[in-house]
């Protein structure tokens, strides 16, 4: 097993007030040791067709360039439910999930079309889910070597209350996830 390597920053000169009843933490960053090459073949993209998901993408392309990788795009559609009439729960609308499938998969074509234009070999699916969970799952079944992400998320509250995909992404992966 590999020895890894810890680094740890200076300590704060801070001096505690009478009002400071939280312990100051120090930062702990674990660093692995590196090695001779990292074997990138597979790298994964997901995509939800914004100016900044397409940025991710065209910064993956020369990345995969590099490596002699191909790309893997994933669109995933989340599940459609609309309230039912008087309140009686929810109802889910099949119809409309398809139809986001069936034209997450022509933009998805497009996007390949467009942005990688046979540079690299590209592949693409569209899930249906949560979108970490899904993107999660692809990664895993396809054996990337690295997911490419946009972050462009909430702030304030919102990240507070809900996260971001990208953030579960980079806390949950089992491969290195460039933001």
């Amino acid at each position: 097993m590999k020895k890894k390597t810890t680094v740890r920053t200076k300590k704060s000169k801070r001096t505690p007030s009478r009002s400071s009843a939280v312990k100051k933490v120090e930062p702990l960053v674990t660093v692995s040791p590196s090695t001779t090459s990292f074997p990138i073949q597979r790298i994964l993209v997901p995509v939800d067709f914004s100016v900044h998901s397409k940025n991710a993408l065209r910064y993956a392309v020369p990345i995969a360039e590099q490596f002699g990788a191909s790309l893997h795009l994933i669109y995933v559609v989340e599940p459609t439910v609309y309230p039912a009439d008087l309140g009686f729960g929810q109802v889910v609308m099949p119809g409309v999930e398809e139809e986001l499938r069936d034209r997450g998969f022509e933009e998805l074509k497009g996007l390949i079309d467009r942005e990688v234009g046979g540079r690299v070999k590209a592949t693409s699916t569209v899930r249906t889910g949560k979108p970490h969970q899904e993107i999660l799952a692809e990664a895993g079944e396809q054996k990337v070597d690295l997911i490419v992400v946009a972050s462009h998320g909430h702030t304030g509250v919102e990240q507070i209350l809900f996260g971001s995909t990208a953030m579960r992404i980079v806390r949950l992966a089992k491969c290195p996830v460039l933001t």
